[in-house]
């Protein structure tokens, strides 16, 4: 994505923009991959307007198939029908969904219970929070200026989730810690790494040629859950050897430097920096996390022994972010 629209992204944080509504094709992609998860579960949707989230949608219309207790949909200060009603209005409402009761399979609006918040729909707020624990998996797009915050508020009250974020929240030193701890991790994703979103504010910057009219694509977004999935048990096929011409280790760091995943050495027995889009195919049988590495440690930050040293950097060139693996297999 082009430099002009991750600056209108980072405008977002203070904007309050960053409303990035998610395409129905996209949850029904990821979603197919945990639909064991669901049967005889609340499922929460947090930071959507109920009446046009394609989450309330996927979910509703889905609702007999996936075998789900209850369904409710809340979003931040929305009463109007259109997509983006600019949080005008000071209350908001929460959608509940309980399964068809006509036999058609279908969730007419008479069976959706319509309920007033007496607040303004935040995430954070204590009716909301009531809804949260109520809930046995979340699911929505939440900003992506608070996502910090989001999770940290998932993790206090043990919720299992399956979220949209921007992959640079894996440099995050909260995010980061989870993914160390085997806590939080990777879905599937979005083709190319990209995603399109129904936004108004932005003009669209993206290089790539699969322009959606009416809507953004934003590069480097992807899924983090909690849940389990087949795809972070199978073990990355390695076929490289290690030497050192091609491996250089950081300056300022004891670990080998690699440029590409799939280029890790099969036979290395120490510590690896590789890039962050490793974790899509990380698996924790096969690879441990040491750490992360920027100018310093994302866990640690700056030490009295690495002040004033650029860690992710090979022969005076600094690397954009590397995380520290190690090879279980070896």
């Amino acid at each position: 994505m082009a430099k002009s629209s991750n600056v209108n992204l980072r405008k977002a944080s203070t904007a309050k923009n960053d409303e990035f509504y998610t395409q129905l094709t996209d949850i029904e992609k990821e979603l197919r991959h945990y639909k064991e998860h669901f049967k005889g579960k609340t499922v929460l949707c947090n930071c959507d307007d109920p009446r046009i989230s394609n989450f309330f949608h996927y979910f509703s219309y889905n609702f007999e198939q996936l075998g789900l207790k209850k369904l409710i949909s809340t979003c931040y200060k929305n009463q109007d029908a259109d997509l983006f009603s600019d949080n005008k209005s000071e209350k908001a409402i929460y959608l509940e969904y309980n399964g068809d009761k006509n036999g058609d399979n279908i969730p007419n609006p008479e069976e959706i219970g319509i309920k007033h918040l007496k607040g303004d729909g935040d995430f954070r707020s204590k009716e909301c929070v009531e809804l949260l624990k109520e809930a046995d998996i979340i699911v929505t797009n939440p900003p992506f200026s608070l996502f910090r915050e989001y999770v940290a508020q998932l993790v206090e009250f043990d919720k299992k989730f399956i979220i949209v974020g921007h992959q640079n929240a894996i440099t995050y030193k909260e995010i980061f810690k989870l993914i160390k701890e085997d806590k939080l991790w990777l879905g599937y994703g979005f083709n190319g790494g990209a995603a399109h979103f129904i936004n108004k504010h932005y003009i669209d910057y993206a290089t790539a040629g699969d322009h959606k009219e009416g809507m953004i694509r934003v590069s480097g977004v992807t899924w983090f859950t909690n849940l389990e999935i087949r795809k972070r048990h199978e073990d990355l096929i390695l076929y490289k050897a290690y030497n050192e011409n091609d491996y250089p280790k950081y300056d300022n760091y004891d670990a080998i430097n690699v440029d590409k995943t799939n280029e890790i050495p099969a036979d290395y027995k120490g510590s690896i920096g590789v890039p962050i889009t490793f974790l899509n195919k990380y698996s924790p049988e096969q690879f441990e996390i040491l750490d992360g590495l920027n100018r310093y440690s994302i866990l640690d930050g700056p030490t009295e022994e690495t002040r004033g040293k650029y860690l992710a950097q090979v022969n005076g060139t600094p690397c954009y972010v590397r995380i520290v693996i190690k090879n279980k297999r070896l």
